[in-house]
């Protein structure tokens, strides 16, 4: 028999890399990308960036990842006291408070946009701490995104009835909706929700009943 020879993971076939790379994070592709062209390219492969997960909105300024139209799955989840000052009411924070949220004000909402340009296909979103994220930015996304099912809003405290209403013109293909601790939606925008659209399945924890600051 002939002596078994090992192979160099460079001769490994694109399906096989691909399978390979989709275990490691964001930086960790990003590392192996810079090691050799053929590791490049399947960096760069869309197939390999069909689910991406955000743990603050400073990570969507990197540069260790690839949003394309293979893109089907989204998270944006920021968990941190910080988020408590995004979420006070704009009339109520102090020059402190408003010079901190005009750092990244913009930030998440900038991002969703390019989604709407590059991801045609996203099927889920979810969106958790981002309180400056629009109505128009979710409009659009409806629009943008035909095949959506999924959409999960969690406090996110610019979010209003007009999204509700987004949801009953735009979200053809939504079957869940989620608008837990968004405070400045309603029982009258939920209920139209549940008129128009009765086969979603609709949560709102703690929403429509929270008092604004």
């Amino acid at each position: 028999t002939r002596p078994l020879t090992a192979m160099h993971i460079t001769q490994l076939n694109r399906e096989c890399l691909l399978h390979l790379f989709s275990f490691l994070d964001k930086n960790s592709r990003k590392s192996l990308a810079k090691t050799c062209h053929k590791f490049l390219e399947v960096f760069q492969d869309p197939l390999l960036w069909s689910l991406l997960n955000f743990h603050s909105p400073a990570e969507l300024k990197k540069d260790n990842f690839l949003l394309g139209p293979a893109l089907k799955y989204l998270s944006i989840c920021w968990y941190s006291d910080r988020v408590k000052v995004c979420n006070i009411e704009d009339w109520m924070k102090n020059n402190f408070q408003k010079d901190f949220c005009n750092r990244h004000e913009n930030t998440v909402n900038d991002f969703l946009l390019e989604v709407c340009n590059r991801s045609p296909n996203l099927r889920s979103l979810t969106l958790s701490g981002c309180g400056h994220v629009t109505d128009d930015c979710i409009l659009l996304l409806l629009k943008s995104c035909p095949n959506l099912r999924t959409l999960k809003l969690e406090n996110c405290v610019r979010i209003t009835d007009q999204t509700l209403e987004a949801v009953t013109l735009y979200g053809g293909s939504l079957q869940t909706l989620h608008v837990d601790f968004c405070r400045n939606v309603t029982q009258t925008g939920l209920e139209r929700v549940r008129e128009k659209c009765p086969s979603v399945m609709l949560r709102a924890e703690r929403s429509a009943n929270m008092i604004p600051d």
